[in-house]
């Protein structure tokens, strides 16, 4: 079956095989929350983003492969409803930027610009990016056989960035960090995973910029 990214809650998953790693995407909780869980085809390691909600229904995505970490994106409640329990489940890390580790309801490593998080022999680059919240992240997999694939949490969206509670200055930061360390260094081709509802590219998304720009949000 063709991945189209579109999942729906308490509906079917949708799964992405790559050539190295998998990507199993699902919506969970009220607020329509996608998880993803990424598999190394070479050794089954597991790591998912975003423990939003659900926490049963994680685990028996997760299943007896087991889990290394979980990725919380930022510190927003409906990104981290799940994540206690499971990680007291399967005994996984909890990683999240330094600066949105306050904001959850576990300790938890913390990550900062440019640290990597292992998927068995795959890797996600951290981007940090402010302005959603101060310690919001973007998870980077650049695909040795294919384009690149960014998990952008609630940073960027199709069709505009973050909520910002229309504060120029967290805009600007958003904006800013978005322009540069997303669309400044990646190609169009590069596909993105969002927080909530469905994927897009970089390439779809570029020629909008200035009008996000302009309007504020």
């Amino acid at each position: 079956m063709t991945y189209d990214g579109e999942v729906t809650p308490g509906g079917p998953a949708a799964v992405r095989e790559l050539g190295r790693l998998s990507i199993t995407k699902v919506s969970v909780g009220p607020m329509d929350n996608n998880a993803y869980l990424l598999r190394c085809h070479a050794t089954g390691e597991q790591v998912l983003i975003d423990a939003a909600n659900e926490a049963p229904r994680l685990l028996e995505l997760i299943g007896d492969a087991g889990l290394t970490a979980v990725v919380t994106t930022h510190q927003h409640m409906d990104h981290w409803v799940g994540l206690e329990e499971v990680v007291a489940k399967t005994g996984a890390r909890a990683l999240v930027h330094a600066d949105d580790a306050a904001g959850l309801p576990i300790e938890a490593q913390t990550l900062a610009d440019g640290d990597t998080v292992p998927v068995g022999d795959c890797a996600l680059e951290v981007i940090h990016i402010k302005g959603h919240t101060p310690g919001s992240v973007a998870l980077l997999y650049r695909d040795p056989d294919g384009i690149p694939h960014l998990f952008t949490g609630d940073s960027l969206f199709p069709g505009g960035v973050g909520n910002t509670d229309q504060d120029p200055e967290r805009f600007a930061a958003l904006i800013d960090d978005v322009e540069h360390k997303l669309f400044g260094r990646l190609p169009d081709e590069t596909w993105f995973y969002p927080g909530h509802g469905r994927d897009s590219t970089l390439g779809a998304e570029r020629p909008h910029l200035g009008e996000w720009r302009a309007r504020g949000w």
